[in-house]
C-alpha cells in the first residue's frame, strides 16, 4: 500500500490517499510497456507515402535509340530509373503501420506505467481543479504550487471545459479524462497529475 499526499491548488497538503499496488497490476511490466509504446508510436504513422515506380510514369517505353554504333551509353526507355524524369527504384506505397493489442493488455501496461510513475515520485494528486473561467495564467500558478516545472500530463475525472482551455497554450501539458489515458502518453510526461476523483475512479475500476 502506497500513501499519497493529496495537495490543494496552493501546493498545501490536505489529505492522503493510499494506493493498493494490487489494483494496478502489482507491479511494474516494462516489457508490456515497451509494446504499448511501440504500438502508440506506429499507430501515429500516417503512412501515406507514396512515390512513382517506372510503371507508373507517363511515356513510352521504347528505347530511346539503337544499342550500338551511336557512341553512346546503352539505354532503354525514358521511364528508367536512371534518367531525369523517370521512376523511382523500390518506389514508396502507402502503408498500413497500425498494431493492435488486446484490451487487457493494454489496460495492464496503462497500469504498470501509472505504478511506475508512482513509485518515482512523478505522480502529484491534487484535491480538484476548480477554475470558473479559462485561466492559462491562473493554471500555471497551480503548477508552479505543486513544483510541476516539466512536462506534465493531467488526468481528470470528466471533461472541463475551463481547466482543458487553461492549460491548452502551456507547452508539453496536456490533459485527458481517464478513460482516455494511455501508455504512450504517460511516458512522454514526466509528471502525472492527477485529482483525487480520478485517482479514485481509477482505482474503482481495478477492483
Amino acid at each position: 500500500m502506497i500513501d499519497l499526499p493529496v495537495y490543494n491548488q496552493e501546493g498545501k497538503e490536505v489529505d492522503q490517499i493510499k494506493v493498493d499496488e494490487q489494483l494496478l497490476g502489482e507491479r511494474v511490466r516494462p516489457e508490456l510497456i515497451k509494446q504499448a509504446i511501440v504500438m502508440h508510436h506506429a499507430n501515429s504513422r500516417q503512412g501515406s507515402a507514396a512515390t512513382k515506380s517506372r510503371g507508373m510514369v507517363e511515356g513510352s517505353t521504347r528505347k530511346l535509340y539503337r544499342q550500338k554504333g551511336t557512341g553512346n551509353a546503352r539505354v532503354g526507355s525514358a521511364r528508367t530509373v536512371v534518367r531525369r524524369g523517370g521512376g523511382v527504384a523500390f518506389a514508396k506505397k502507402p502503408r498500413d503501420f497500425s498494431q493492435r493489442m488486446p484490451k487487457k493488455q493494454k489496460r495492464l501496461a496503462r497500469n504498470s506505467a501509472i505504478l511506475a510513475k508512482i513509485q518515482s515520485n512523478n505522480a502529484i494528486v491534487i484535491d480538484q481543479l476548480a477554475m470558473d473561467a479559462p485561466k492559462t495564467k491562473a493554471f500555471v500558478n497551480i503548477l508552479g504550487n505543486l513544483k510541476i516545472d516539466r512536462s506534465c500530463l493531467v488526468a481528470t475525472e470528466q471533461l472541463n471545459d475551463n481547466v482543458y482551455k487553461s492549460l491548452r497554450n502551456i507547452p508539453r501539458v496536456k490533459a485527458l479524462v481517464t478513460e482516455q489515458l494511455n501508455v504512450g502518453d504517460i511516458c512522454s510526461h514526466r509528471t502525472l497529475l492527477f485529482t483525487k476523483a480520478s485517482l479514485e475512479n481509477l482505482l474503482a475500476a481495478g477492483k
